[in-house]
């Protein structure tokens, strides 16, 4: 049984109400596919909140007041990299990998894992959230079996940006060179349940990247039409 390697966030799709396992067997088997571009921006961004929080403790001792309801953290703590946070599932022969945004330990010495989504929180999200708690719960998967254990809470934090600018307050947020752009921070509490869903999500990984030819797409799969225009434009 060849092994197979999926991040966490990935393994996320299969836990959303649309999933199509045609453009999940294509994704897994093509590893690259075309026209994919992530604008470097937002890794730029997810660096900076990272600073940001650990700055702000290295200073003074505390976390930063909007991430206080995140309950009786202490500290952060360096979250672990691709070459360390991954486990090898023995049953199915999966590598799960992934590489949470910040990891903080709390007062029973137990950790909680966050995620940063640079993003005002909308209807929107809500439609994406199994694949993000599918994530977070990827993420104590795997941190339960390499150090960071136990994992007793999870939770996504929005960074909202303020793009409403208000004339009078103009003057604060200009500089000599450019302009700052504040972001808000909102924080959706995770349900902890790595061993309830992440077992039988990694079975479906097996079931799916084993057949040989693609599986049939999700009835209405947008992505599937678009392969499909493809195919037809280069065959004709």
């Amino acid at each position: 049984m060849d092994q197979i390697r999926i991040s966490a966030k990935n393994l996320g799709a299969l836990a959303l109400s649309g999933f199509c396992p045609r453009c999940f067997w294509l994704k897994m088997h093509c590893r690259e596919l075309p026209y994919q571009i992530f604008p470097g921006i937002f890794s730029s961004i997810d660096s900076y909140t990272k600073k940001v929080t650990n700055t702000h403790y290295e200073k003074t001792t505390r976390i930063p007041s909007w991430l206080e309801p995140l309950g009786d953290i202490v500290k952060p703590v360096k979250a672990p990299g691709h070459s360390t946070f991954y486990i090898v599932d023995p049953e199915t022969n999966i590598k799960l990998t992934g590489v949470p945004d910040e990891v903080f330990q709390k007062k029973d010495e137990s950790y909680f894992i966050a995620d940063y989504k640079t993003a005002k929180y909308t209807g929107n999200q809500d439609k994406l959230l199994p694949m993000y708690e599918t994530q977070l719960n990827g993420y104590a998967f795997i941190g339960e079996r390499t150090g960071l254990n136990p994992v007793t809470g999870l939770a996504l934090v929005y960074y909202e940006p303020q793009t409403d600018l208000q004339v009078d307050r103009l003057n604060s947020v200009l500089l000599s060179d450019g302009f700052m752009l504040p972001f808000v921070g909102k924080l959706l509490p995770i349900e902890v349940r790595p061993d309830a869903t992440i077992p039988l999500l990694l079975k479906k990984v097996r079931r799916i990247c084993d057949l040989e030819r693609a599986p049939q797409g999700a009835t209405g799969c947008e992505d599937c039409e678009k392969v499909n225009k493809l195919i037809e434009l280069a065959s004709g």
